[in-house]
């Protein structure tokens, strides 16, 4: 009864406002050049996970996690350094959220070994939507990961930077290996 009479847990309010983030992201990932082919929500195969967005593009592979963090902001945090071991973390509005560095990280490594080609370069980024972020700066890279907003991500992705892959091949076999979720 008590549940009855109360607002939506805060999971549930969490998943909602994350489902409107993807939402906006695949939007935006529509000013792609037309060279691209974008897949969204894809199931992790053996898992209740899943990809957000992998977008394929004439020069790589771009696995992207939307994050709808509204008037937060995420920043590098570094420890250490001269005298001890380097320690790079991400915070929002100071909140250690690492994990979601370490979800793309795995997410890569799952659409890499879906591709089985090593020539193909494949990049993950979380792409925080409705974030605070400063006027001059703002995106960094951590553990490989691009961590940045929608505007800078699709100008990262149409840059130029490696040989050209054959898209439709690894469209194809980045759908079959992960399904609609």
């Amino acid at each position: 009864m008590i549940l009855a009479l109360t607002d939506d847990p805060q999971s549930t309010r969490a998943w909602q406002q994350g489902a409107v983030g993807e939402e906006l992201l695949a939007h935006r990932l529509g000013d792609l050049p037309e060279a691209f082919r974008v897949l969204h929500d894809r199931r992790i195969p053996g898992t209740r996970a899943n990809i957000d967005h992998i977008a394929i593009g004439s020069h790589g592979v771009w696995v992207i996690d939307a994050k709808r963090y509204k008037g937060k902001r995420p920043t590098l945090h570094v420890t250490g350094g001269i005298l001890r071991p380097r320690v790079e973390s991400l915070r929002v509005d100071g909140r250690d959220r690492t994990k979601l560095v370490d979800g793309v990280r795995s997410q890569v490594a799952r659409v890499k070994t879906a591709i089985a080609d090593d020539a193909v370069p494949v990049h993950g980024a979380l792409c925080f939507i409705d974030a605070d972020w400063p006027l001059i700066g703002g995106s960094f890279t951590i553990d490989d990961v691009l961590v940045t907003w929608p505007r800078n991500l699709i100008k990262r992705m149409t840059e130029d930077s490696t040989t050209p892959i054959d898209t439709d091949t690894i469209h194809a076999r980045l759908a079959r290996a992960f399904p609609t979720a």
